[in-house]
């Protein structure tokens, strides 16, 4: 045989390998959708995504414009989980479609509605928004599968009437769930309630503890995992675990009256530095955030973050920290999952709180342990 026949056979058998070559599935993208809960930290989904991948279920990719906050273990962590979000704002201010066009999910999971439950939004008002929202995602994805669950019981010290009108919203769920699902997107209802105890399984009468956290990946594993069965995913060239995505545009919001976020992390001779950032603000009332960095060369195991406001602003909301006020100055330690952070590592929480005439952004400091 010549050179040039040697060279030609070695070519085709290349070129039938390639043609033989099965194409690889895209990885089945799920969004997880929703408040605090979902998102700052959710270690849930930390628990989840784990399971599934003991499960066996590997080939799937955690969507969503935000990032993992930590929780300790490795995990896919993209979600869509907003802290303080209202569900009926979502709706009505057409957030969630940007969020679909930039991640493409093929299931979305949602638990929301505890801060609509808070502010004493109708139970039709918010089912209302839930319909707005699978709307949405069937116009993003026809085939999209959706696991809406009945969320997780709440009794906050400062809303004795949450309670019930969480029973009230969970009682509707299922009833609405059937009337709007469809064959070709069916709408799953995950009983997140049932067995969860805001005493036991909360930290602060809202957001799950570690136990807590476990209940709801184990609620959510066997319908996602059955979902997982017959799920379409929809074409994608590329599959990260961790993928990139650029933050969706943000809603129109009220002017702030002051800079925000504060120019540079305040630090002490600790190595922990804070970073104070309002991200929303309304009539009334805003939503800020605070990153907590360990800036030092050693690991730390907990961190106080004080600031003073000087405008009057109140506290009324905070999760990823255990807030108090008192007058106008500010204390929020950290939880039990957040407080150790190795050198560079950094954690965040937030917070809702009101004000009045200004709402000058404070300079926080930060205390190691």
């Amino acid at each position: 045989m010549s050179k040039r026949s040697a060279v030609m056979a070695a070519l085709l058998v290349v070129l039938g390998l390639l043609v033989a070559r099965p194409a690889e599935a895209a990885a089945v993208r799920i969004m997880p959708l929703g408040d605090s809960i979902t998102g700052s930290p959710g270690c849930w989904r930390a628990l989840l995504w784990n399971k599934l991948q003991n499960g066996g279920f590997t080939d799937i990719d955690m969507v969503g414009t935000l990032p993992a906050q930590g929780c300790g273990v490795p995990y896919d962590g993209d979600n869509e989980g907003h802290g303080g979000f209202l569900v009926t704002n979502v709706a009505d201010q057409n957030q969630l479609p940007a969020w679909l066009s930039a991640t493409r999910p093929d299931i979305v999971m949602m638990h929301f509605g505890t801060n609509d439950v808070w502010s004493n939004k109708p139970t039709d008002t918010i089912l209302a928004a839930y319909g707005k929202l699978v709307d949405q995602m069937r116009a993003s994805n026809p085939n999209m599968k959706i696991l809406v669950a009945q969320i997780i019981p709440m009794n906050p010290s400062t809303c004795p009437e949450c309670a019930q009108r969480a029973v009230a919203l969970n009682s509707a769920i299922p009833g609405w769930a059937a009337s709007k699902t469809t064959a070709a997107s069916p709408i799953v209802v995950v009983d997140q309630w049932t067995g969860f105890s805001t005493s036991t399984d909360t930290y602060d009468g809202v957001h799950p503890s570690d136990s807590g956290n476990q209940k709801m990946a184990d609620k959510w594993y066997p319908a996602l995992s059955a979902l997982l069965g017959g799920a379409q995913p929809s074409p994608s060239p590329s599959h990260s675990p961790s993928p990139s995505h650029s933050p969706s545009p943000s809603p129109t919001r009220w002017p702030s009256p002051s800079p925000s976020p504060s120019p540079s992390p305040s630090s002490g001779p600790s190595g922990c530095g804070a970073t104070y950032t309002i991200t929303n603000q309304w009539g009334g009332g805003f939503q800020g955030e605070v990153t907590v960095k360990n800036t030092g060369t050693a690991p730390i195991s907990g961190w106080t973050v004080t600031w003073t406001f000087a405008g009057g602003q109140q506290v009324t909301q905070a999760w990823g920290g255990k807030a108090t006020q008192s007058g106008a100055s500010v204390t929020v330690k950290n939880e039990s999952w957040n407080g150790s952070l190795g050198a560079g590592a950094s954690t965040t929480f937030g917070f809702i709180a009101s004000w009045d005439a200004a709402n000058p952004a404070p300079t926080p400091a930060c205390a190691a342990a």
